[in-house]
């Protein structure tokens, strides 16, 4: 995901990011990439999910080169927001690794949930154990391989662990129907101590008004709240 360098962010992890996030879209959907960079996954969706899709990316150079994949894209900045689109227009928008870099994270949730009937949000982990262990003997900002930047040059804003997402999730009352742990470049669902081990996470989310409508997946946020008691620290 780039977006006039703020939004460059290095996903270590990006081919399994792609895997996971394809498996979660249906044939035949319309899909929305939030900084959707060079086009890369919405050609995929395009070619191997017969995807609607349409990006949204400020940087020229990844704006012309998702054109140059034959994949519709605008130019624009996710920090002015999305109020140019229909509630309900799309089944998914897709945002990996760029949340923590917009200026107001918590509206653009927002605003994900209201244009899509479900959201999917890639992002880096602040709890993982490598982060809390540089801060305990460094006394320093840390820098990993998820976190790549110095404090004076990151374009990460608002950095985040899995227990902080969770309390935003309940705040804005957006359920959370998936949370997939990537730990070592591998999907972990339900892992144990996931808060401590995930250096990034996928999230499923939803507005809790559209899964009234189906009751089918009425249980869902409380088999993931349970599921965090065994897998969170």
């Amino acid at each position: 995901m780039c977006a006039q360098h703020r939004y460059c962010m290095q996903d270590p992890s990006l081919e399994m990011t792609d895997k996971l996030l394809l498996e979660q879209i249906q044939h035949g959907s319309r899909v929305l990439d939030l900084g959707c960079g060079d086009g890369r996954l919405l050609a995929r969706l395009r070619d191997e999910r017969d995807a609607s899709v349409l990006g949204i990316e400020i940087d020229i150079t990844q704006h012309h080169a998702a054109i140059a994949r034959g994949v519709p894209v605008i130019q624009a900045d996710l920090d002015e927001g999305l109020h140019d689109i229909p509630d309900g227009s799309f089944d998914y928008v897709v945002l990996s690794q760029t949340l923590q870099q917009v200026l107001q994270p918590k509206q653009l949730l927002e605003e994900m949930v209201r244009v899509a009937k479900q959201a999917l949000v890639v992002v880096p982990n602040f709890g993982n154990w490598r982060i809390r262990l540089q801060v305990l003997k460094q006394g320093r900002a840390p820098v990993t391989e998820v976190l790549p930047y110095e404090w004076y040059n990151t374009p990460n804003l608002h950095l985040m662990s899995m227990h902080d997402f969770q309390d935003l999730m309940r705040l804005l009352g957006i359920e959370i129907l998936q949370e997939i742990p990537i730990i070592n470049h591998r999907a972990v669902e339900n892992a144990w101590l996931a808060n401590l081990r995930a250096q990034h996470v996928l999230y499923v989310l939803q507005r809790q008004d559209e899964s009234l409508e189906n009751p089918n997946q009425e249980n869902v946020l409380h088999r993931q709240h349970e599921s965090s008691k065994l897998t969170s620290r």
